[in-house]
């Protein structure tokens, strides 16, 4: 029998992922446990528009960055200079969606960390940088860039709110799963939100399934909760994710 897997990510991102699980010889549950819904007005990106030749980065740092801004987004100059900022994208996904909007990034590094982001980014004195973002996006990356001397702007351009709880999801948890997989702190949250006031408790559930997640950040949220990450993803991608989680050994 295919060991079952939970995905908590958002319902529109969990596809790709199922996809691999299956591929993999793994049974995909989708339990989601956040909401990605872009902002009916956006002034802070009206207003980055206009300061638009200001800035000598433009960071995108998840695909939805660039799935929820409008279309105009294609017709942003391209390239650095008095053009318009240098198009950075965290991971490959990001960088698909860009290249989707006619952007070819300029800026791709090999590591998703902050660190390996902002050390890529070059001698940030005196740059402007611009982060469009989630409306819950830690700050690590404007404070490593204020740190380098340059001058962070982090902008909403979506929110992520709390999924409703799925009952085939929740089903599929009570019945016990092998894996429960985490993509974003948010996600860790979430799920423990979710399972809030239900039989279940999330630390101590039937079969006790083993917690994968996708990055570092991601990990040291889900120890903060109370898990123990049993695998984290290198790359850290889904694919990465799904590798991980073949190569467990306990």
């Amino acid at each position: 029998m295919a060991p079952v897997v939970a995905i908590t990510r958002a319902r529109a991102d969990a596809n790709p992922l199922a996809r691999l699980l299956r591929a993999a010889g793994f049974e995909p549950a989708l339990f989601p446990t956040i909401e990605i819904r872009p902002l009916d007005e956006n002034a802070a990106w009206r207003r980055a528009l206009e300061k638009w030749d200001c800035y000598d980065w433009v960071v995108f740092t998840s695909a939805h960055a660039v799935h929820t801004l409008p279309p105009t987004l294609a017709l942003l100059p391209k390239g650095g200079g008095a053009g318009g900022g240098r198009i950075a994208a965290i991971g490959a996904k990001t960088a698909a969606a860009l290249r989707a909007r006619g952007i070819e990034p300029d800026l791709v590094p090999a590591e998703h960390t902050a660190e390996a982001l902002v050390a890529a980014l070059g001698d940030l004195r005196g740059r402007w940088v611009l982060f469009p973002c989630s409306d819950i996006a830690r700050e690590t990356l404007p404070k490593g860039v204020a740190a380098a001397g340059g001058v962070a702007h982090q902008i909403t351009v979506y929110r992520t709110l709390p999924a409703a709880p799925n009952p085939d999801g929740l089903a599929a948890l009570q019945r016990g799963v092998d894996w429960l997989t985490f993509t974003s702190p948010s996600t860790v949250r979430n799920f423990l939100r979710l399972l809030d006031g239900t039989a279940l408790d999330p630390l101590r559930l039937p079969g006790l399934p083993k917690v994968a997640c996708i990055g570092p950040t991601t990990a040291a949220a889900a120890r903060e909760a109370g898990f123990r990450v049993d695998a984290v993803a290198r790359p850290h991608t889904i694919e990465g994710l799904v590798q991980a989680m073949k190569n467990f050994t306990p």
